[in-house]
């Protein structure tokens, strides 16, 4: 196995594409062709600490949720704690990968994960009770299938759809000559110069023709095109070529609406994230505690960028890391309960799954969660 197969292996649990604009994600340290010789360590936050750990145990890489690396890098010296932290894992030969919004958003990854815990008093691993979509779908890759649509008539509209399909056009999945076609009234007024098929020139004609629509990779749209005017019946046949849009994914992007099977009190959901995430320090804001609530916003992290749309997704509850105070303010103006659970805590948890999700692809691989990586903030007790 090489640092390759590690990035490879993440990718499939979490696209990159799944990530946010401003994120910094994928292999931020190292060389893809290394081994994996050492352990996989798993961490939150690439800490001083968490390097130390990783040399320790001759780690070959290390997947880091929260990027090392945000603001652009002027130097790498001793003198900074983010330069110790990158030059420790480059002296070490330790390649450093970051997911962190990809991971927020495809399915089963950290927010679907946050959603079983709370859509259940026993919640089972990889089950979500209830319906769970995300607050902003990511749509599919855009710009490799375009929609060519011309206009014959009737008499050559068999001959034209099969030359289109010989071009590469009309296939959607395991299906071939897929097309739509709806009759219709063409008209034209060929000049002096022109050779109609049907009519005169200089005559202006009104023929019965079929509007054809065929979907095609962009790659073969020249292709399709030639084609087209080579078995088309006109001197100038008219065509059109639309850019498809990719089609939204409910179950992957930022954020997740979440409807209860059952609706519980915000209290009640704050005893579920206490057993679930195994940590006491839950905050709740609600504008009516005692009141059951089913539609949850949920974001790990630092999730206020989404309450707008959670609340705009008729959300009563909204449920993140950590949220500034005036935004809680305005989340309860707007009738919208808000509980926060820490911002790391939110994230943490999941590790244990993405080392059982990894270690179905990297067999042989000794995968490990980060002992030093922890939450900064800390309870205080005066006691």
């Amino acid at each position: 196995m090489r640092v390759f197969d590690l990035v490879t292996a993440m990718e499939q649990i979490a696209p990159l594409r799944f990530a946010e604009p401003w994120d910094r994600v994928g292999l931020l340290v190292g060389r893809p062709e290394h081994d994996l010789s050492g352990p996989v360590l798993l961490t939150i936050d690439l800490t001083e600490r968490v390097v130390g750990e990783a040399r320790a145990m001759n780690a070959s890489a290390i997947v880091a949720y929260h990027a090392p690396i945000w603001e652009p890098v002027r130097r790498i010296t001793s003198e900074t704690s983010r330069g110790r932290i990158l030059l420790g894992c480059i002296e070490g030969g330790i390649s450093v990968y970051t997911p962190h919004t990809a991971l927020d958003a495809a399915e089963g990854g950290v927010t679907d994960w946050l959603c079983e815990g709370l859509a259940s008093d026993d919640p089972e691993p990889g089950k979500i009770a209830g319906d769970c979509r995300a607050l902003t779908p990511v749509w599919e890759e855009a710009g490799h299938r375009v929609k060519v649509v011309t206009f014959v008539p009737a008499e050559h509209l068999e001959s034209v759809r099969s030359a289109l399909a010989t071009a590469g056009a009309g296939r959607i999945g395991e299906y071939e000559v897929c097309s739509f076609s709806v009759e219709g009234e063409g008209t034209f007024l060929g000049s002096e110069k022109s050779r109609p098929v049907i009519g005169k020139a200089g005559r202006l004609e009104h023929v019965r023709e079929h509007r054809l629509e065929m979907i095609c990779p962009r790659s073969a749209a020249a292709l399709a095109v030639e084609t087209l005017r080579k078995f088309h019946p006109y001197e100038e046949p008219a065509i059109d070529v639309y850019e498809l849009e990719g089609l939204p994914q409910r179950s992957v992007g930022a954020g997740r609406r979440l409807v209860l099977d059952q609706g519980v009190t915000p209290a009640h959901l704050a005893r579920r994230l206490q057993r679930f995430l195994g940590h006491a320090r839950i905050q709740i804001a609600s504008p009516a505690p005692d009141v059951p609530v089913s539609h949850l916003g949920v974001v790990p992290g630092a999730g206020e960028s989404l309450l707008e749309i959670a609340r705009g997704e008729g959300c009563e509850a909204f449920i993140t890391g950590e949220m500034r105070h005036h935004s809680v303010i305005e989340a309860l103006h707007a009738g919208l309960g808000v509980i926060l659970c820490g911002h790391t805590n939110t994230e943490r948890g999941y590790l244990g799954r993405l080392r059982e999700r990894l270690g179905g692809s990297l067999r042989g691989v000794d995968i490990r969660l980060s002992e030093a990586d922890a939450d900064p903030l800390e309870e205080f007790s005066a006691g």
